[in-house]
């Protein structure tokens, strides 16, 4: 079994060789405006437009908690749009993450990053502005990601 490895830096700009697939979380409400998605965006227009196209066309498709959407940014580079968040916002029914929605695009991110030999690269997934807890998200990973002997660096960000 591999280990999660960390490190300082951008998710955005991932390390190493190889195909590289880049795993962050979404809201189930078609919103992309604030937390990570902005420095995605700010590299690559075309997530957040598939995001948006994805969600729009929602009757027709799969999107909803748990589902993944994979974006080409470059030869070796993807993008996995993963829903796992209920809303945005805190509220009476608690925090927006869903943890078994991010368990189940987790193990679908397993099959893609299989697939394609490549490694997996994230910041610290629904602990932001989801409200998460990492120490419920990295067992999750381990159990979906790095058991599977699948290559995991998480990111934090400088600054």
């Amino acid at each position: 079994m591999s280990e999660i490895e960390y490190v300082r830096g951008d998710a955005t700009a991932p390390q190493g060789k190889g195909v590289k697939l880049i795993a962050h979380v979404c809201n189930d409400l078609g919103g992309w405006g604030k937390g990570f998605v902005l420095a995605i965006s700010r590299r690559w227009p075309e997530p957040e437009a598939a995001y948006r196209r994805w969600h729009r066309e929602r009757a027709g498709n799969d999107f909803g908690l748990g589902a993944v959407q994979y974006v080409q940014v470059a030869p070796y580079l993807w993008v996995a749009n993963m829903v796992g968040q209920r809303g945005i916002r805190t509220g009476s029914k608690g925090v927006p993450v869903r943890y078994e929605a991010i368990d189940a695009a987790l193990g679908v991110v397993a099959g893609k990053a299989a697939e394609l030999g490549a490694s997996v690269h994230m910041p610290r997934i629904g602990c932001g502005l989801a409200g998460g807890k990492w120490s419920r998200i990295e067992p999750l990973m381990a159990g979906r990601l790095t058991a599977r002997g699948i290559s995991v660096t998480v990111y934090d960000h400088e600054g």
